[in-house]
């Protein structure tokens, strides 16, 4: 199976080729703000899925795949940060505390399928908790310095240098990095194109 990735995340396409999936990678341009009292697990799914439509009306023919993530902390959406001090403040926010890693994904099947059946679109929302250890705004501003906060959800990376800030997770790990694979297996079980090891079967 060949996906086109609806994602401009180095993240999201390095776990897809490492799962083995050839990858096309075409970003949907769409408006992320969350809409008024939009739930956390609601936005990313909606999100997820806009993107995913969008993609697959350039690409009927196509597997699409779209994903949005967003950090949960005292029931507000962090997002990707906006600036650096953006980025500082989310960080200096999250210091000592927990907070909820929610992914969203969404699956598209080719248009020449969905006559055999099935829904056209499946989606599916993940939800994992990390737990920060607790450090001052020198160290939060200095992390944010190394650039790597400044495209990412709640302004840090798990599989970066941001790992050194976590003391534990609570879930899936890949669901942080904002691919869940558990998640993934399951709407291609749903699409009817269970995963395998050996993905050119």
């Amino acid at each position: 199976m060949r996906l086109v990735l609806a994602s401009a995340s180095p993240r999201r396409a390095e776990i897809l080729r490492g799962l083995g999936f050839s990858i096309d990678v075409h970003p949907a341009e769409v408006r992320e703000d969350p809409l008024p009292d939009e739930l956390p697990d609601v936005h990313v799914e909606r999100l997820a899925r806009l993107k995913a439509e969008v993609v697959s009306e350039r690409f009927p023919d196509r597997w699409v795949l779209a994903g949005d993530t967003v950090v949960v902390h005292g029931g507000m959406i962090l997002g990707k940060p906006k600036s650096a001090e953006d980025a500082v403040r989310m960080l200096v926010r999250l210091q000592g505390e927990s907070h909820r890693v929610v992914s969203a994904l969404a699956l598209v099947r080719p248009a020449f399928e969905v006559g055999t059946g099935g829904a056209r679109i499946l989606s599916g929302v993940q939800d994992t908790t990390v737990h920060f250890q607790p450090f001052d705004r020198a160290v939060a501003e200095a992390y944010v310095r190394t650039g790597e906060p400044m495209d990412k959800a709640g302004a840090y990376g798990i599989q970066g240098r941001g790992a050194t800030i976590v003391t534990r997770i609570e879930g899936d790990y890949t669901n942080v990095v904002g691919l869940p694979v558990s998640l993934l297996v399951r709407l291609l079980e749903g699409a009817g194109r269970p995963y395998r090891f050996d993905l050119r079967r």
